[in-house]
């Protein structure tokens, strides 16, 4: 099945749609404000904002969708442990779904704190924490672990969330709010939402489970949603920071 990154990204940022409208509006940004968003991907939550954004990605393919999606925002390939702009020069930095994929999120975080101004933010909306992963019934467990070594053999950190509260403490940065999306166990079945995740999960999957295998699981799944038995949770944490003075 092919992924259509930007329906992901696009379906991964409604999940965190009321939180940011909800943080952005107790900072009352205005038109001059200057923000970036460090892995932007696609575009799918740049092209969502009342104003320019600053992106940047690393894949040179997801700015040129970006620039498509969000043409007002100005973008840039480049690597989030080495960003390509001055010291000081915005008043909010933010990403989505990033850390967990860096090799050093430390190193990110510290980036992020010196692009932005004294009493700036900088803003972590989602990092998943896929070790407390809750799956029902209980022969859908397996796949919560293929997940999750699926994720540590592609380099990411599958439990980046729980670690959020100490990687921006650590990094100097002043907690202002931390919390969890507040996402229910039990939701209604979104047929094209459960092809998406599942896209994702076969191009993890592929090459280190047996196909069979997976399209069993894939069967459970879907009867399991369509059953109303279906529980499925991923912890995901955000933390909203501020550096210090300004």
């Amino acid at each position: 099945m092919t992924i259509n990154w930007h329906a992901r990204y696009t379906q991964q940022a409604k999940w965190t749609e009321a939180l940011r409208q909800y943080i952005f509006g107790k900072l009352q940004l205005d038109a001059s404000a200057r923000l970036l968003e460090v892995g932007c991907g696609t575009g799918a939550i740049l092209e969502q904002m009342p104003m320019p954004v600053h992106g940047l990605d690393l894949r040179l393919a997801s700015v040129q969708a970006a620039a498509a999606n969000a043409p007002s925002s100005p973008l840039t390939c480049g690597d989030a442990l080495f960003l390509p702009y001055a010291d000081q020069c915005f008043d909010v930095v933010f990403c989505h779904f990033l850390l967990l994929w860096l090799p050093d999120p430390q190193r990110a975080l510290k980036e992020m704190m010196r692009v932005t101004r004294a009493g700036g933010q900088i803003i972590a909306f989602a990092e998943p924490d896929y070790t407390q992963r809750v799956d029902k019934p209980a022969a859908l467990e397996p796949l919560g672990a293929w997940q999750r070594d699926a994720l540590q053999a592609q380099g990411a950190d599958s439990g980046t969330g729980a670690k959020l509260t100490e990687l921006f403490h650590s990094a100097g940065i002043q907690i202002v709010e931390a919390g969890n999306l507040s996402k229910s166990t039990r939701e209604a079945f979104d047929r094209q939402a459960w092809e998406s995740e599942w896209a994702v999960l076969e191009s993890d999957l592929a090459g280190r489970i047996p196909d069979d295998q997976i399209q069993k699981m894939k069967a459970l799944d879907l009867h399991a949603w369509q059953s109303g038995e279906r529980v499925f949770h991923v912890p995901t944490h955000y933390l909203w920071g501020r550096i210090a003075g300004g």
